[in-house]
């Protein structure tokens, strides 16, 4: 049997890994192929698996811990996928505040999985409202050094990085971001794309077809600022009911309570790395989001629905202390539904700092060879 293609696309917290996989994979089956997907997380109840599933796709999900420190788990719920129905083409998105995913999992699935797994040259999305910030080494940054270190170290192991929301940025701004990826990671491509309408995508898939000496960029990690810098990240995942005895617009509800969000933890001085609610009800799905402290909430998907009841599932990943950050979103989701007449029901709530890091696997340079 032919191998599957195994594509993995990484990036920071909020670089718009998930709509940059769903575009992917309508590219793919326009292409005839069978696509599935695999999503990451340090927790259950991750917006982008509803997201994606929500869209038609066959998704599944490695929750827990990052592909690296679940490498056993990637692999076997690949195989699932597999049951399923064969994919011609495996996506997969890594948790946003992982690196060294070269030498613990592009390298492990090459060297363990070569007759299963076809991979493809590694790609990382660069986030560009924290890039500038982090790249050019602003005071006020967002986050502390030890984060920062984690989103350097994303860039310098990519086999070619991704400049995103190209349709946003002008032209000076691009060129800038460009300069600034090449002073941290010299000779490592880039392109511009927009995940949002598809700009620079015929490259991109380009780039994901190459075959050749790909996946070879082995870190130089110090692990200890690594785990602390992982640490400084506030982690919540939280799942409700929301009803009422009238209809309410969807999508102004999850809106509101992103934007309650962003205005309670500017005030906290807390930078946001990146915040998602979906609402889902009946085959309708919308979603709101916010991915740094500077910007906007936004409404990313439209619902567009009236409703008298709905699942929703906040993720919110914030530098802020995990118990301080789930009073907040308990505030903001009930003060969003009390100003509609929406009663809310919290199902599960899971909020914590990550944990350090332990790959399953770690290939080294010297055992890579030159």
């Amino acid at each position: 049997m032919s191998s599957i293609r195994f594509i993995m696309v990484g990036g920071f917290l909020g670089a718009g890994k998930t709509t940059t996989i769903a575009r992917l994979a309508h590219a793919y089956q326009s292409q005839g192929l069978k696509v599935g997907i695999v999503t990451n997380d340090q927790a259950t109840d991750l917006v982008d698996t509803h997201t994606l599933r929500s869209q038609g796709f066959e998704v599944g999900e490695v929750a827990g811990a990052c592909f690296c420190c679940n490498f056993n788990e990637l692999t076997s719920t690949t195989a699932k996928l597999d049951e399923c129905g064969r994919p011609d083409v495996i996506l997969a998105e890594p948790v946003g505040s992982c690196t060294d995913l070269v030498a613990t999992v592009v390298q492990p699935l090459m060297q363990l999985f070569g007759d299963r797994f076809d991979v493809a040259p590694y790609g990382v999305i660069l986030k560009p409202s924290h890039g500038r910030r982090i790249l050019s080494g602003e005071a006020k940054a967002g986050f502390s050094p030890k984060a920062a270190y984690i989103f350097k170290k994303q860039l310098e192991e990519a086999d070619f990085v991704l400049i995103n929301r190209a349709d946003e940025l002008s032209t000076e701004e691009l060129d800038e971001l460009t300069r600034l990826v090449a002073s941290e990671a010299p000779d490592v491509p880039v392109l511009r794309i927009s995940a949002k309408t598809g700009d620079g995508f015929d490259a991109f898939l380009e780039l994901l077809d190459q075959r050749g000496d790909f996946g070879r960029r082995i870190l130089d990690l110090d692990y200890d600022i690594y785990a602390e810098g992982e640490a400084e990240l506030g982690w919540l995942n939280m799942s409700l009911t929301a009803t009422s005895a009238s209809e309410f617009v969807l999508d102004e509800l999850i809106l509101d309570i992103v934007n309650r969000l962003r205005i309670s933890l500017a005030e906290a001085a807390a930078e946001t790395a990146h915040l998602k609610t979906i609402g889902l009800w009946d085959g309708f799905h919308g979603v709101a989001n916010l991915v740094s402290s500077d910007s906007a909430a936004v409404l990313s998907l439209a619902s567009d629905c009236k409703t008298k009841s709905a699942e929703l599932v906040v993720n919110a990943r914030v530098a802020i202390d995990p118990e301080q950050l789930q009073s907040q979103v308990e505030a903001a989701v009930r003060e969003a539904c009390g100003a509609r007449d929406v009663q809310v029901v919290i199902r599960q709530t899971q909020s914590f700092r990550p944990g350090r890091p332990v790959p399953t696997h770690r290939i080294s340079q010297s055992e890579l060879g030159a």
